[in-house]
């Protein structure tokens, strides 16, 4: 057994992602990719990944640490199971073999993983007591490793702790409880896992907002962010001619919009970019 999975196989896992990748194999969406989604909308992002195919990329029913601060990164997965001490034992062999040494921290072997700009995405089945993955020490670890934040399907502590990291951090959670974290066992980092409804792989962009998770595939993350964009413009250019009365709200609120009114729309971006 493997903690973490093998280059060749996070290749295999995430092969539709062509671009860059950590030396781990896993994919690593380009910095301003991920600045320019931090401008979207999950509504936008949804957009795009629904007419891709892509219909089930968004959990919500979220708890924040930070709530309003909108977080993008790239995700480095992690799943945990109850425990069954013939598998923990093996996980314990398995994660001494690479490298991991502490048997009763394994949440910290997710976060010793963790590079800047990734958002570590946890599932640990909805579990709250005794359900903790992160504490305000372990989320100071995660904030200044990452500079992100986390995804969690179980509980944290020590949220008032947690509410006082630097801004810019957030961590998404379903409740919070004072319990340690026990009872459980790391089944592995940067697998394939489950967050609500959505399945989540390694490198995923992680988009989190006030509305809730949108998890961007790796290799559909430029294409949501240059569509995310141009609906921002097309926003900007409908209220504007929507306050000027120029069209009627039936007329801007559709998705395709009449020949004059994209006429006037493409001369009106000419004059904003000039």
């Amino acid at each position: 057994m493997r903690i973490h999975p093998g280059k060749d196989d996070l290749e295999e896992l995430t092969a539709a992602w062509t671009g860059e990748r950590f030396g781990s194999g896993r994919p690593r969406v380009p910095d301003d990719v991920l600045a320019s989604l931090r401008q979207a909308t999950t509504e936008e992002a949804w957009g795009h990944l629904f007419q891709a195919g892509y219909v089930r990329q968004f959990a919500g029913g979220w708890r924040e640490t930070h709530p309003g601060t909108v977080v993008v990164g790239r995700a480095v997965t992690a799943q945990f199971l109850p425990h069954r001490p013939d598998l923990d034992d093996v996980v314990v062999a398995a994660g001494a073999r690479e490298g991991h040494h502490d048997a009763d921290k394994q949440n910290s072997w997710v976060i010793e993983t963790l590079e800047n700009g990734d958002i570590m995405v946890v599932d640990i089945f909805g579990k709250i007591v005794e359900g903790t993955v992160v504490g305000d020490n372990l989320g100071t670890a995660v904030a200044s490793r990452t500079g992100v934040g986390a995804v969690i399907d179980g509980g944290i502590r020590d949220l008032q702790g947690l509410s006082e990291l630097p801004g810019g951090v957030n961590i998404f959670h379903r409740d919070v409880d004072p319990t340690p974290i026990r009872g459980v066992t790391l089944a592995g980092i940067n697998i394939p896992i489950r967050i609500g409804g959505v399945t989540v792989l390694p490198g995923d962009v992680v988009l989190g907002t006030p509305t809730g998770v949108a998890v961007i595939p790796a290799h559909l993350a430029a294409a949501v962010a240059a569509t995310s964009e141009d609906t921002r413009v097309r926003d900007v250019f409908g209220k504007q001619r929507l306050s000027e009365r120029r069209y009627t709200s039936a007329q801007i609120d559709v998705q395709t919009w009449a020949d004059d009114i994209e006429t006037d729309f493409q001369q009106w971006r000419e004059e904003q970019n000039s």
